[in-house]
């Protein structure tokens, strides 16, 4: 039929209800222009209502439908429907990928008439008391085609169903689906993976697709996934080749269409990295490489001293390690790994440019105290983490920054170890000015001379000549609590104090008197008058003095030799139950970050199957377990200390025939908490 032309319209309209009653041919020009207004996405129909049976006039409404399939009884449809004599539209356009055989089935009372592009296929169309029903088996063409569908109740009752539904049986469909297009093909180098994708084909029949794969340069095709997903993503056979990928489509009848475009992708074969250079730095041992093609990661291998590998891994191409000790010389070895986990060979077993030592730690708790035409300097180190120190520079300036470069000063120096296992050292500048300003850094350095980062800058000025001595403390009160002694004095208020120095030590018998054989072991400021002496209480008798030290290095004892001493018996804190020899574990225990707990580490046993961690509790005399079931780790974390007191603990190893090693023990103070 020739379209009306749209000037001729309006004039047309009478001529367009003639027409439609009697073949139901044409589409109304008042139902065309009513729908625009409503927007249906295919395959939903656009469904229009109308007030009479030919179809004219404006709808009364326009809505969506995705099924047809309604049963009105005797009612209305809709709103400004009548219950008899009204008529509904559907209408739509959509793929019909490939086509083929397709089944249209009706049922209705009353009357239906279905068009294919405007061609009518099933035509029921007769004022009827029951449903009527009709199938009309059709092939439809491949691409876009438009179905419309009339129904109209002359009186009584409404219903109307309606569907288009492909013939799937093979001895009917011999129609094969359309090529796969858009497919893509890229190399996911997150996982090495070859990821392809494709648009969903637009068969009804469709019931899924078969992805191949050919290795370039060859004609043969390797079926490698059936899916009903549009994606595919799997691993190459090799790194570093290219292979061709297609997809192919396949329907309910099991006719299957030709390959898609191949699509090509070329794996990753990754080599060694190149250029591994390691630096020994403050923080641990830096290390830096050439980044690897293809590669989403690296294993960093550390040789230890007996030749064992330590793997870290890192996605960037530079690694510090940290957990490194100091002073030690280490090397290094990079493998990159693909994201399959693909590993190429390591960097070369000896590479000077891949060894590197850790410096020593930079001195801390470093003071400056002033003495007439002297400095007194001291910082601490801890033996156990910042190194093997051959020995210290003292650099010192009138003005900032402290030139390291110089020539250090001459400074004798002493040290001890203190109660919690740090060493400190002190040095005395003698060679400084009177009433002088200087600033100080110190460095370390281990027995290759490698030089730690200087410690921070610590000023002074020295003292001028003053002959007469602080007056002697007063007021000393020891007092011993499970944690240690806690000494309390009278604060001496003359101007010029510098600062108060802690004795301890033990009685001596001299004769018929006794003598506290003392040190110093604690340096305060002026404005404090108290000290806890943290040491494990086991029962010792100990005797306490406090010197009181001014500005100009005068100190009421040294220069009096008299003292106000107190003695204090400690309480004993020591269990009962003696620790046995022969333990093949060291056990450390040491205070942890949070109040209340304690850090337990120790060296393993290699036979062990698992270790169990105990307490002792004063209150029953025996160690009682903190781990009900063996532990694997070689450490535990005791989170319920109570503070104030002394903890002792123990060890063992528990073997896979269920005995136990010779405990190791250890303890630690865990002061209150202020």
């Amino acid at each position: 039929m020739t379209p009306i032309p749209r000037r001729r319209l309006r004039a047309a309209a009478a001529l367009s209800v003639v027409s439609a009653t009697a073949g139901g041919l044409l589409t109304t020009v008042s139902a065309t222009a009513a729908s625009a207004a409503v927007s249906c996405t295919s395959p939903s129909f656009t469904r229009q209502f109308f007030a009479n049976t030919t179809f004219s006039g404006t709808p009364k409404k326009t809505d969506c439908d995705s099924v047809i399939d309604q049963d009105w009884g005797t009612g209305s449809p809709a709103t400004g429907v009548p219950t008899d004599n009204f008529g509904v539209r559907w209408s739509l356009t959509r793929d019909f990928g490939s086509g083929g055989p397709f089944a249209l089935t009706a049922a209705t009372r009353d009357g239906i008439r279905v068009y294919v592009d405007g061609v009518r296929k099933v035509d029921v169309w007769k004022n009827v008391s029951t449903t009527q029903t009709k199938t009309v088996n059709l092939t439809i063409p491949s691409g876009k085609h438009t179905l419309r569908v009339d129904f109209v109740n002359w009186t009584g009752s409404a219903n109307v169903k309606f569907a288009y539904t492909p013939r799937t049986s093979a001895t009917v469909d011999k129609v094969k689906p359309l090529a796969p297009t858009g497919v893509k093909a890229v190399l996911d180098n997150a996982t090495a993976q070859a990821k392809v994708s494709w648009p969903a084909n637009k068969e009804m029949d469709l019931a899924g697709y078969r992805v191949y794969r050919r290795l370039a340069g060859t004609s043969t095709y390797t079926h490698v996934k059936t899916t009903t997903a549009t994606a595919y993503a799997g691993l190459p056979p090799e790194a570093g080749r290219t292979y061709y990928y297609e997809v192919r489509a396949y329907d309910k009848a099991g006719n299957t269409s030709t390959g898609s475009a191949d699509q090509p992708v070329t794996t990753i074969a990754v080599t060694t990295p190149a250029d591994l250079a390691a630096r020994g730095l403050d923080a641990g041992i830096a290390l830096t490489w050439k980044p690897v093609p293809g590669a989403v990661r690296y294993n960093v291998l550390r040789d230890n001293p007996y030749g064992d590998d330590l793997v870290r891994t890192t996605t960037a191409t530079s690694f510090t390690d940290t957990t490194v000790a100091r002073s030690e010389t280490w090397m290094y070895r990079v493998a990159a790994v693909d994201g399959a986990g693909r590993a190429s060979a390591c960097t070369a077993e000896y590479n000077p440019a891949a060894e590197a030592r850790r410096p020593v730690a930079a001195p801390h708790d470093v003071t400056a105290t002033p003495g007439i035409s002297e400095a007194v300097l001291q910082w601490k180190i801890n033996p156990d983490t910042d190194g093997d120190y051959y020995g210290f520079h003292v650099y010192r300036s009138s003005t900032l920054p402290v030139d390291t470069s110089a020539e250090p000063v001459r400074c004798g120096t002493t040290s001890k170890r203190l109660t919690d296992g740090r060493v400190q050292y002190t040095c005395t500048d003698s060679w400084a000015g009177s009433g002088a300003k200087y600033h100080y850094v110190i460095k370390g350095h281990d027995d290759r001379l490698v030089k730690s980062l200087p410690s921070p800058t610590v000023t002074v000025t020295t003292l001028e000549a003053d002959q007469t001595p602080p007056a002697a403390v007063t007021g000393l009160t020891a007092e011993a609590t499970e944690y240690g002694i806690v000494l309390d004095w009278d604060s001496n208020t003359e101007p010029d104090l510098a600062r108060y120095e802690v004795y301890s030590g033990e009685l001596l018998s001299d004769g018929e008197e006794r003598v506290c054989s003392a040190s110093a072991i604690e340096y305060f400021g002026p404005g404090d008058t108290a000290y806890t002496h943290e040491r494990l209480p086991d029962g010792e008798e100990k005797c306490f003095f406090i010197d009181a030290v001014d500005t100009s290095g005068n100190s009421s004892f040294k220069w009096t030799r008299n003292a106000n001493v107190v003695v204090v018996t400690e309480k004993d804190m020591t269990p009962s139950v003696e620790t046995p020899d022969g333990s093949p574990l060291s056990l450390t225990a040491y205070p942890g970050d949070a109040p209340g707990s304690v850090e337990l580490i120790w060296d393993g046993d290699g036979d062990a199957t698992g270790y169990l961690v105990h307490r002792w509790n004063p209150a029953t005399q025996a160690y009682e377990k903190l781990t009900a079931e063996p532990v694997t780790e070689q450490s535990y974390t005791d989170s319920a200390a109570p503070t104030g007191t002394t903890h002792f603990y123990r060890v063992t190893a528990v073997y896979a025939d269920g005995t136990e090693s010779a405990p190791d023990a250890d303890w630690v103070i865990l002061p209150p908490v202020q």
